[in-house]
């Protein structure tokens, strides 16, 4: 059968978000039967494990701490918006459109999987907030759409609302190169409440 190590790695990389046992064990022969693959990954996951840190201040990942994004003086100190996780601060990135700082929470209040508000960095977003040294105006709630998302904005929202900092929102509806009739009737529901004047 499979060897012991093989399966524990098999194992792990099925731990692996989007892996699956098929997808996990696939990856797994690809690593074993490339010559130069394994010892490259292991090298690459040595070097991530110890020159990547966790930002302090927003939660970033990074070569330095605080990040690059923190202290960077050309960005809008004044702003701060509130992702999920760092993958969707990246992807905010990406679009080059914001400017502002970051605060990742590290995920959402969800009963069912025992995440309470404690779990997240929630504390932490108030405590820069409520910082006189750095001068806050607005909070940007950059969560999903989810119920899960939606309830942790309302929370936050409420922790947030004695600062008197102004709280917004992404909006929401129907994305750019859509077609109304593939739209799901939530999306369009909240595409025809957040209307807006044309033009």
């Amino acid at each position: 059968m499979v060897p012991a190590p093989l399966e524990q790695l098999i194992k792990q990389l099925s731990r692996l978000p989007g892996l699956g046992p098929r997808s996990a064990q696939r990856a797994a022969l690809h690593l074993l039967t490339t010559q130069e693959a394994l010892p490259q990954l292991q090298r690459i996951m040595l070097e991530v494990s110890n020159t990547v840190v966790t930002c302090s201040t927003c939660g970033n990942v990074s070569l330095e701490d605080p990040c690059h994004i923190c202290t960077d003086e050309e960005r809008d100190g004044r702003i701060i918006c509130v992702v999920e996780q760092v993958d969707d601060l990246w992807a905010i990135e990406r679009s080059g459109s914001y400017k502002g700082l970051y605060h990742v929470l590290g995920g959402v209040v969800n009963a069912l999987d025992g995440i309470g508000p404690d779990d997240l960095n929630i504390r932490q977003l108030v405590e820069r907030v409520e910082n006189p040294d750095t001068q806050i105006e607005e909070v940007i709630f950059a969560l999903g759409a989810s119920v899960d998302g939606q309830t942790t904005c309302h929370l936050l929202s409420q922790r947030l609302e004695p600062t008197g900092v102004t709280i917004t929102g992404l909006a929401k509806g129907i994305p750019v190169g859509a077609s109304v009739d593939y739209l799901d009737d939530g999306t369009l529901a909240v595409a025809l409440e957040g209307r807006k004047v044309f033009g």
